[in-house]
This record gives structure tokens, C-alpha cells and sequence, in this order.
């Protein structure tokens, strides 16, 4: 091969090697663009998302929590709540899977009713499946957490996750759609607080009709 021929070919690689610096260049250029041009949106998004997340934890998660806790004032939940405290770390870890695996075959139901064209009865169906198992996995957790603890890797990444989630919490309560959900929230529970205090005299009337019905009734037997 030439000299000539191998100067050209040299050329023609730095040409090539420039070409492609050029376009990664432009292709750098146009996603910072694109990304000055989504980020604000794309901000936005993400801060809704996040406060209807920690709204439901305060609307859903935590009174469906405190709804299960209600039921160890019975005494066959209570003795269901003994056992499950004082499982080993790993029958506790175990025992975390159990409301996911018991409300499963809700959730196939819910795909056959998609098949069936059930689509509304399926979401909710699927919905209220998982925000029970949601709910079930919560309470589970806040009984067998001491010994969940006891299990290296679990604390570990426990110990690496909450302070993450608790800083995330916090920016999220600091963004303008966290204090609008809140205002949103607080005007809701007025008006339901309003249309509770309206409806009261009513609901006390027909109880107090039932009641007396139910005397009679009774009286007559």
C-alpha cells in the first residue's frame, strides 16, 4: 500500500473521528434542550405523584392501620396479634408475605373480570385487594419489627431507607401541591364534619323510630 493511500485513509479516520464528535456534540446540545424544556413539567408531575403518595399515607394507610389496631380490642385478634409479636425474625419476615399470598386469588378474579369486561368491577375490585394487603403488611410490621430488627441485612437496609423516605417526606411537605392537597383536605373534612352535624338530628330520629318499633314489636310478642 501507497503512502498516498495511507494519508488518505488517516483523513479520512480523523474526518470520521470529527464527524462523530460533532454529533455527539448536537446529540448533547438537544438533550440538554429537551431536558431544559421537560424539566419543569416533568417536576410538576413528579411532585403530585408524591403528594397523593404521602396523602394517602395519611388518608388511607394510617386509619386502615389504626382500624386493624381496633380489632385487638377483641379478644381472637388479640391472640392472633400475641402469635404474630412473637415469631422468630424470619417467621416474622415469613409472616409479612401472608396478606399478599391470602388476597391473591382476589386479584385473579380481578383479571377474570377484565376478560369478562368488567372493567370497572375489576379496578375496584383489585384497588380494594390491594390496599388491603397494603394495610395488612402495614399492621404486620408494626407488630414483628423488634424482630425484624434482629435480622442484619433487613436493619441495614431499614436503617438506609427511613432517613431516605423521612428527607423525601419532608421536601415533598414543602412543595406547593403538598399545602394545597393539605388545604384540600382540611375543606373536605369541613364539609363532611358540616354534612355530618346537618344529617345527626335525622339519623338520631330514625333511630330513636327504630328503636320504638322494635319495642312494640317485642311488647306485642
Amino acid at each position: 500500500m501507497s503512502g498516498q493511500s495511507l494519508d488518505q485513509m488517516k483523513a479520512a479516520t480523523r474526518a470520521g473521528k470529527a464527524l462523530l464528535r460533532r454529533a455527539a456534540v448536537r446529540a448533547l446540545l438537544a438533550l440538554r434542550a429537551l431536558w431544559y424544556l421537560v424539566r419543569a413539567p416533568l417536576g410538576f408531575a413528579l411532585q403530585v405523584i408524591a403528594a397523593l403518595v404521602l396523602l394517602f399515607e395519611e388518608w388511607g394507610w394510617r386509619p386502615l392501620v389504626d382500624a386493624l389496631a381496633y380489632l385487638s380490642r377483641f379478644r381472637i385478634f388479640a391472640r392472633i396479634e400475641r402469635f404474630i409479636a412473637g415469631l422468630p425474625p424470619y417467621g416474622a419476615l415469613a409472616a409479612l408475605a401472608v396478606p399478599t399470598s391470602v388476597l391473591f386469588p382476589l386479584k385473579l378474579l380481578a383479571v377474570y373480570l377484565v376478560a369478562q369486561g368488567q372493567v370497572i368491577a375489576a379496578g375496584l375490585l383489585f384497588v380494594g385487594a390491594k390496599i388491603a394487603s397494603t394495610a395488612l403488611i402495614a399492621r404486620i410490621f408494626l407488630l414483628t419489627r423488634p424482630a425484624l430488627m434482629q435480622i442484619g441485612w433487613f436493619a441495614a437496609i431499614y436503617n438506609l431507607v427511613m432517613p431516605w423516605k423521612e428527607a423525601l417526606f419532608e421536601t415533598i411537605r414543602a412543595s406547593w401541591a403538598w399545602r394545597y392537597g393539605r388545604m384540600v383536605k382540611n375543606r373536605v373534612r369541613l364539609e363532611l364534619k358540616q354534612a355530618w352535624l346537618r344529617l345527626r338530628p335525622q339519623l338520631d330520629r330514625w333511630a330513636s323510630r327504630a328503636r320504638l318499633a322494635i319495642r312494640r314489636v317485642f311488647g306485642r310478642a
